[in-house]
């Protein structure tokens, strides 16, 4: 699924999001409104990881949907 698709139906993807990244808080995830970018730097800063491998782990839950 491309992303687009994902931010269209970013309400029902926020399960899924959750499932993945259980760190994050649903703030955090209604924040990010289905911005890949966003939801890149959430996960960055949440898990004190690299940007590049918040992009690989949200590339890798795009290519699942």
């Amino acid at each position: 699924m491309n992303w687009d698709r994902i931010e269209g139906n970013w309400n029902q993807m926020t399960g899924a999001v959750k499932s993945q990244w259980g760190d994050l808080t649903d703030d955090e995830i209604t924040e990010a409104r289905g911005n890949r970018e966003q939801l890149v730097g959430k996960i960055q800063e949440r898990y004190g990881i690299a940007k590049d491998e918040a992009e690989r782990q949200v590339d890798n839950f795009a290519a699942k949907y």
